[in-house]
């Protein structure tokens, strides 16, 4: 006979059980976040030719993060908040003369000789070091990507009477028609051969 006042026992039998069924139902339930990566689809690759293509210096726009976060374009300190406009002003430049077969008629930049030729020769090169931070560098990567998007839809509303991010959304959607496809294929096309995006990105630097 149990003695009065002693406490109930518990039955610990069951709990290993429990234990192991709410440890399934959190890593079911559980939400894992994840980095989400830079959108970007690699050019198609191209048969190796025998003497590479000479790029003149002027058509080169170089921009450069160093490990303090610092923004350096052509070789001077700028603001981020400034890199949109310089790369719009270098890439619509349009320096080559008139008559020539570089010769851009669409473009409206400031047409320095010392600055790039035409949309298609224009090359971006960005460089960062190994201690960049990693937000600094994505929005780098943002401010040069809204350039051409706003260059694209500027000729895409002078083309077509919409902009260039819309009709690739509209392309890219599933939903979208075939018939429709067709007719978006051949205008995105168009649009990003008259401002096609030479990003290159420089190989990773070590500070000192």
């Amino acid at each position: 006979m149990p003695r009065r006042g002693a406490p109930p026992e518990v039955n610990a039998g069951s709990m290993a059980d429990i234990a192991f069924l709410l440890l399934i139902f959190f890593l079911v339930t559980t939400t894992i976040e994840t980095d989400a990566g830079l959108d970007r689809m690699l050019p198609p690759m191209e048969p190796p030719t025998e003497t590479p293509p000479i790029i003149k210096q002027k058509n080169i726009f170089t921009v450069n993060i160093n490990k303090n976060g610092q923004l350096l374009v052509e070789d001077e300190l700028a603001d981020i908040k400034s890199l949109k406009e310089k790369a719009i002003a270098f890439l619509d430049n349009g320096g080559a003369a008139k008559g020539t077969e570089e010769y851009c008629s669409y473009c409206k930049g400031k047409r320095l000789e010392n600055s790039s030729d035409n949309p298609d020769k224009a090359i971006i090169s960005l460089k960062n070091d190994r201690e960049t931070q990693y937000g600094i560098y994505i929005t780098v990567q943002n401010e040069i990507v809204a350039a051409y998007n706003e260059l694209r839809n500027r000729e895409a509303q002078r083309l077509y009477k919409t902009n260039f991010t819309d009709m690739e959304a509209e392309y890219l959607n599933p939903e979208t028609s075939d018939s429709r496809k067709e007719v978006l294929k051949e205008r995105v096309k168009k649009i990003q051969e008259l401002y096609p995006q030479k990003f290159s990105e420089a190989e990773t630097s070590t500070g000192n």
